[in-house]
């Protein structure tokens, strides 16, 4: 089973990346790297919008679910502009930002539920560095934004990315 057939299943039918709300792109590229704006649920959770504080309005289940929301927009995002997630060599890096209550300490068990994601559908190519930040306030009162960095296949007839520490 690909990737994309993996999404699928999660996403239990049709569902569409969310457009970017501003100036901006969903996905930059630079060589083989790409860099992914940032992605929040898309959706209702168990009949809960996405909106409110860990800690104060949500619990922490509630955050894990709307990470996995998150992570699932990332994913069809992803698809969305590159076409198929088999392009996708390996998650690099994903920053996790937690609207969070200063008494909140479970920021890493939020962003477990992201991590499950990616790495249920791009397996091992899913298995990533990552860090997450509690925030006093987030957009439109998000619980949870995720950013990430991908490193893409790259075709025979494309060159990888290559950074030069040859200074001279």
């Amino acid at each position: 089973m690909s990737a994309d057939d993996r999404l699928l299943r999660l996403i239990g039918g049709d569902r569409l990346a969310q457009r970017p709300k501003g100036n901006y792109k969903n996905i930059t590229r630079w060589g083989d790297l790409v860099f992914v704006s940032g992605k929040s649920a898309g959706r209702s959770v168990d009949g809960k919008m996405p909106k409110g504080r860990l800690g104060q309005t949500l619990s922490l289940d509630d955050g894990i679910a709307f990470a996995r929301e998150a992570a699932l927009e990332l994913l069809l995002t992803l698809c969305k502009e590159l076409g198929s997630l088999e392009r996708v060599q390996q998650v690099l890096d994903i920053q996790g930002f937690v609207n969070a209550d200063a008494s909140f300490e479970e920021h890493a068990k939020i962003l477990d539920g992201a991590s499950d994601v990616l790495v249920d559908v791009l397996r091992d190519a899913g298995l990533h560095a990552r860090s997450v930040f509690g925030c006093v306030s987030l957009r439109g009162g998000q619980p949870v934004i995720l950013r990430a960095v991908v490193g893409l296949k790259t075709s025979p007839r494309e060159k990888p990315f290559q950074f030069s520490t040859d200074f001279r």
